[in-house]
């Protein structure tokens, strides 16, 4: 531990060091033109020649000291309505330009917020508006006509002269349609945390802030903060939303499903959250666009905005090195690039140390006997993701997303055969490669038709070679999934919207195991074509106090001749001004998901493997879920409270990776949960606070067991998270405790452990483990260097205390003895990053 600690202090002094050795920050505030002009004056022994009360009122941000005179005098024209010229005995003519310069701010009609990169356009010249909807744009008459586009809202035309020349005004834009439910709780937990009218969240990270132990905004860490949402084994590839597995969320990318969650085998996001610009979180009452997903749906979506002007960012933490670009191709088209790579190549820090430990405990990679040894363990990871934006008209837009993921894991093992050394390779690989195009068209005011095709593949990849046997065993998963949905949406009246469409999926699983010694191949690969019919009516009243979606959806899934009506429906009603009242309900259903064959399948790391619902042994999984809930909110405070019940039936118990007597039991059943989850958020100034509760009641019923009923492997009875943040100028910092009951496992009858040299277990799941404890800490410094360049810096610390927290819990024999094994969860990591936007 002395030496952990070391290289801990180590890493974090050569991170402080590297980051506040960069050169001091240089102020890009805005100043007067008249400042400006008597520094230019004392830098080039210039004067100049204007009217004073012509440019009092002007602020630019200052050019670049080492310009020379001539590229100053052109920034000045570019950025000021005055011209520029230079006359004799050093003087420099400063003239108003022909015509005037009109101004304002671009806002949402509906909801008052700002709308940056609006496009204002007149003949002879173009701006876009900033970061707070404003903008400056010169015109020659006042008979000249303007033109305000933004994506998603209709085109505003006016004339010069409606425009206040003395002062800048607002001016409102329309959406083309109410497709997104609106905000009605703002700051949830955190600035960049909304809850929603239809009862779904919404992170926004371009105005998120901080959460304890996420630095780099990792998306699916961020989700892992909501009551009701926990990890039972610390990764993003194992989300349990009320009490529900991993493979029964439904996790889109722009659309686009995704079998695969992390990189770390499931320790941090494969999705970079320099590209992804929200994430919507439905637990329940979801839209009728969503097919499966019986426990909740996580949908992320990339900047929908097509940006004018280059932004790009390199960045980089104790795990992997990282690049951003947004760069417009036109005035009606912009491309997004995003990029990681792991860093352990060359540099393997305490925290890649810490996670490879973590994800190698009690695997094949961590197994050495006297008679093998393990050696050269290698990992590596990359993503790639892109999003093409084109404005082919003000009706018609075209949006193309392409995302590449990828882990490898490579070690050999060693031993001697007849006194010669042997080595030969074992790896892991698991890969996402998936595409989409997404075309809309404006028809009028009132109508509007979307069409969208994706393609997406995952494949997992395992070489086992055990060189004591002589024997090489392969293994493969993958999924191929084809989509095309037709959507329309029709604006019956401004407080009533008609949202229909068609749904086709192609879904195809292949499984295959290969072994050499002695000689066996099984391969089958299933498919399922699933068709489907849905829609809604969304209704928003005038006052915005009453807000409610009721929809259907009907699914043929063709294999099975299987119909399936799925009604769903959300309401929301304001009352005594500062309370709110939902009801949420839905019914879902799944022919996909993730089952464990044996606990060492793939190396013992990622041991699940996605597979089709068939007419035998895996049904079609089917949800129903109810949930109604209460809020206060008023100046800071806010007291949420819900309570909800679901009910799962079609679950298999491979699905549910059982490590007891029902490890090797292969039959069906169905899971019901009854909670409540509760927040209280107090927000004061720059500080703000929150305590988060969730109880579960979460019991299975498999009715051809030994036992019809026990608790679930996910019954986290009780999880309470307490957390803070502090935001001051350019400083963030958030500390956050977790707790929560520990994970349900069964043990031995005491006395009679082991019977025929098996484990004697007792009734399932009916012990605890001990109770899991967290505390994690982060802090964000921005930097501000010049005009074009600008620095973010910050620290985490995940689980501070060092708690040895017991994650899992397994018996097994050897030697005729019992043999227990404990899974620890992730032990005191530091990280760090820095990041430099252009």
């Amino acid at each position: 531990m002395a030496i952990k600690g070391k290289q801990y202090l180590l890493s974090i002094i050569l991170f402080s060091f590297f980051s506040f050795t960069i050169s001091a920050q240089v102020k890009n505030e805005k100043q007067s033109l008249i400042a400006i002009f008597e520094a230019i004056q004392n830098q080039y022994n210039y004067q100049f020649n204007y009217a004073e009360d012509s440019i009092e009122n002007v602020y630019i941000i200052p050019p670049k000291k080492e310009l020379t005179l001539e590229d100053v005098l052109r920034y000045l024209e570019r950025n000021t309505p005055f011209s520029f010229t230079i006359i004799s005995d050093n003087i420099i003519l400063v003239k108003q330009k022909e015509g005037f310069v009109i101004c304002g701010y671009i806002k949402d009609i509906e909801t008052q917020s700002v709308l940056t990169s609006a496009t204002i356009q007149s003949n002879t010249s173009s701006t876009v508006s900033d970061n707070n909807g404003f903008f400056q744009l010169l015109v020659k008459s006042e008979s000249e006509l303007i033109s305000i586009k933004y994506l998603g809202f209709k085109t505003v035309t006016k004339l010069a002269s409606v425009f206040n020349k003395e002062v800048c005004l607002d001016t409102y834009l329309y959406p083309n349609f109410q497709l997104l439910s609106e905000v009605i709780i703002s700051n949830y937990m955190i600035s960049g945390i909304n809850k929603l009218s239809d009862g779904s969240f919404e992170i926004d990270f371009s105005n998120f802030e901080i959460l304890p132990g996420v630095v780099d905004a990792d998306v699916l860490q961020s989700v892992q903060a909501f009551p009701g949402i926990q990890s039972i084994n610390e990764t993003v590839s194992n989300i349990n939303i009320r009490g529900g597995t991993h493979d029964q969320n439904l996790i889109l990318w722009d659309g686009i499903k995704m079998y695969q969650s992390g990189h770390f085998f499931g320790l941090i996001s494969m999705y970079n959250p320099q590209i992804t610009d929200k994430v919507s979180l439905q637990k329940n009452g979801s839209n009728v666009i969503y097919t499966d997903g019986v426990s909740g749906t996580i949908a992320m979506k990339t900047d929908n905005e097509i940006n004018s002007k280059f932004r790009a960012s390199l960045g980089g933490n104790f795990i992997d090195a990282n690049a951003f670009a947004d760069v417009p191709i036109s005035e009606k088209s912009s491309i997004q690039f995003a990029a990681r790579k792991s860093i352990s190549d060359f540099l393997k820090t305490p925290t890649y140390t810490n996670f490879f430990e973590r994800i190698s405990q009690n695997t094949e990679v961590d197994n050495n006997t006297n008679n093998s040894v393990n050696s050269d363990k290698e990992f590596d990871f990359y993503d790639t993701s892109l999003r093409w934006l084109y404005q082919i008209s003000d009706k018609d837009v075209l949006r193309v997303n392409f995302i590449n993921v990828s882990n490898e894991l490579i070690f050999n093992e060693n031993a001697i055969i007849n006194s010669n050394q042997e080595s030969r390779e074992s790896s892991l690989k698991q890969n996402s490669i998936a595409g989409a195009v997404f075309y809309n068209r404006v028809w009028n005011d009132k109508f509007q038709t979307s069409i969208e095709v994706y393609e997406t593949d995952y494949k997992l990849k395992a070489i086992n070679a055990n060189i004591l046997d002589e024997q090489r065993f392969l293994q493969e998963n993958s999924v191929s999934e084809s989509s095309l949905k037709l959507t329309s949406n029709y604006r019956i009246t401004e407080q009533l919207n008609l949202l229909s469409g068609l749904h086709f999926v192609e879904t195809e699983v292949t499984n295959l195991d290969d072994v050499d010694n002695p000689l066996y191949r099984l391969k089958i690969s299933e498919v399922v074509r699933l068709y489907s019919a849905f829609s809604q009516i969304g209704f928003v009243s005038k006052n915005r106090n009453t807000a409610f979606n009721i929809g259907t959806r009907f699914n043929y899934l063709d294999k099975f001749k299987k119909s399936i009506l799925e009604p769903r429906f959300s309401f929301n009603q304001k009352f005594l001004n500062d309370f709110r009242f939902e009801i949420l309900g839905e019914f879902k259903h799944q022919y996909t998901s993730q089952v464990v064959n044996f606990q060492n399948d793939f190396l013992g790391i990622e041991k699940r493997r996605w597979q089709l619902s068939n007419k035998e042994e895996i049904p079609v999984i089917t949800s129903k879920q109810l949930s109604t809930g209460i809020s206060f909110s008023k100046k800071g405070w806010l007291l949420s409270l819900e309570g909800y019940y679901k009910m799962v039936d079609g679950i298999t118990s491979q699905s549910q990776g059982f490590q007891n007597q029902y490890r090797f039991s292969n039959v069906s059943g169905s899971y019901d949960v009854k909670g409540i989850d509760f927040l209280f958020r107090k927000g004061i100034g720059s500080f703000s606070g929150w305590l988060s509760y969730s109880f579960m009641d979460n019991t299975y019923k498999f009715n051809s067991l030994d036992e019809p009923s026990f608790p679930s492997n996910y019954n986290i009875t009780h999880a309470l998270t307490l957390g803070t943040a502090y935001t001051k100028n350019r400083f963030k910092v958030s500390a956050g405790f977790n707790w929560h009951s520990g994970k349900p496992t069964t043990e031995p009858i005491i006395g009679n452990e082991i019977v025929n040299n098996e484990v004697n277990f007792g009734a399932a799941n009916n012990q605890s483990l001990e109770d899991y404890l967290r505390l994690d800490i982060s802090a964000i410094y921005d930097l501000k260097f010049c005009h074009h360049v600008n620095a973010t810096i910050g620290l985490s610390v995940w689980n501070v205390l060092d708690k040895e927290n017991i994650i899992n819990s397994f018996y097994s024999v050897q030697d005729q003895n019992l043999l227990k094994t404990n899974q620890q969860s992730l032990a005191i990591t530091p990280n760090a990053f820095i990041r430099v936007y252009f």
